[in-house]
């Protein structure tokens, strides 16, 4: 339980973007691939080609309350209008993963 609460705690830091230089490498490699292998079809380069008003800017993540860990966690796992849920499909890991992928790589 103490391991998952400091993950949780480093996780809120990266997505408050106090604590980038804590982000594992290795996280963000496999959060780009597994973008490319799940989220590319719809959000190349950040878009959103079925509702393109929600797209992955930092600026419209943020205007749609889905710019911390918690909430894009949320969102990918449960999906919502047009976006699939993959909680099914990936792992909780993988899910973070392409949550910090996102935060981090500030599509614009």
């Amino acid at each position: 339980m103490f391991r998952y609460t400091i993950k949780i705690l480093l996780i809120n830091l990266i997505s408050l973007g106090l604590g980038s230089q804590i982000v594992n490498a290795s996280n963000l490699e496999n959060g780009k691939k597994l973008f490319q292998a799940n989220c590319i079809v719809c959000h190349q380069n950040g878009n959103n080609i079925i509702i393109p008003e929600k797209n992955l800017q930092k600026d419209v993540l943020e205007q749609n309350g889905i710019n911390t860990m918690d909430a894009l966690i949320y969102q990918i796992t449960n999906g919502k209008n047009g976006m699939p849920a993959f909680g099914g499909r990936l792992r909780d890991l993988e899910i973070e993963e392409l949550a910090i992928y996102v935060l981090q790589n500030n599509f614009n």
